[in-house]
């Protein structure tokens, strides 16, 4: 039996469709009677939301949020906040027995600050006593991507490189879950396997761009840090994750 734990990336439109979250979370109770589980999210729709609502305009560059320190009590708010409260209260409806925290808790993670983007954490392993502690007593870590950096400030991060950070902590298995099926071809197909070097050709010719590029970077990165194939997989059947306890294919399986 499986030991690793599991770490799913949550966070789309999956945030904002109880049906659909309450769907994901009952399957997540099923996975850990066999493993432990963590949980990570994001809410980029949540934060567009709210900064529109305090009178911010939101850039992107390269898929990635660009955060003015001046934004990040708005966004910590939604993360932090309103996010992982709400996912909190979802998870302990399916007995889960959730603990909501942010990236830093227990020095987790630690941070350097992509000053490009702002007030913007790259996140990187660094002690996994709490989390293994939580994991040990059965509880269900539920991260929300907002991290503090070494001089107190707030930091916001990307959830696909948190959840890979975070797996890399406890040696676990990731799981990358998106609104589409897994990474999909220039036919809109998905591909069921990819490599590293099928992955740069994807990036180059412009099919692999964006938001889908940092969490193919996110999976390369902890695949090969772990020795370990990473899964990128839609939300929408929740149930297909459960093919995970028989080793069956599930979304994209990204090889290192």
């Amino acid at each position: 039996m499986k030991t690793l734990p599991l770490v799913i990336k949550m966070g789309g439109r999956l945030l904002q469709e109880r049906p659909a979250l309450d769907a994901l979370l009952a399957v997540c109770q099923q996975l850990k009677q066999q493993r432990p589980v963590v949980l990570v999210h994001g809410g980029g729709d949540q934060v567009d939301q709210w900064l529109a609502k305090f009178g911010f305009t939101t850039e992107k560059i390269d898929g990635q949020r660009v955060s003015p320190a001046e934004q990040m009590p708005v966004i910590t708010g939604a993360l932090d906040g309103a996010v992982n409260a709400e996912l909190v209260s979802r998870a302990m409806l399916q007995h889960l027995n959730p603990v909501g925290l942010n990236l830093s808790a227990g020095s987790s993670l630690q941070f350097t600050v992509n000053k490009k983007l702002g007030a913007v954490g790259l996140a990187k392993a660094n002690s996994p006593k709490l989390i293994n502690l939580l994991l040990e007593q059965g509880f269900t870590p539920v991260f929300s991507s907002v991290g503090i950096g070494s001089e107190g400030q707030l930091l916001n991060v990307n959830a696909d490189l948190a959840a890979a950070a975070i797996c890399q902590l406890v040696q676990g298995e990731l799981v990358l879950l998106t609104d589409v099926p897994g990474i999909l071809d220039s036919q809109m197909q998905l591909i069921a396997e990819l490599t590293p070097a099928g992955a740069a050709e994807l990036v180059a010719s412009g099919v692999i761009k964006g938001g889908m590029k940092v969490k193919l970077d996110a999976a390369l990165e902890t695949g090969m840090a772990l020795q370990r194939n990473i899964i990128v997989a839609g939300w929408q059947q929740p149930e297909n994750l459960l093919k995970l306890m028989q080793d069956e294919p599930v979304g994209t399986c990204i090889l290192y």
